[in-house]
């Protein structure tokens, strides 16, 4: 995983491919998040967590 992008921004998480079920449901299906240096970010379900 390489922590720059073509315009030298620092991307301090990346997440590739990811996919999440609960048995038949899928949630999250092949997603892709760069999350770069500064960046707050969340993700909230139906429940608030």
């Amino acid at each position: 995983m390489d922590n720059e992008n073509s315009s030298n921004e620092i991307i301090e998480i990346e997440l590739r491919q990811l996919s999440k079920s609960f048995k038949e449901v899928v949630a999250v299906d092949n997603v892709n998040i760069r999350i770069r240096k500064g960046e707050f970010f969340s993700l909230l379900g139906p429940s608030g967590c």
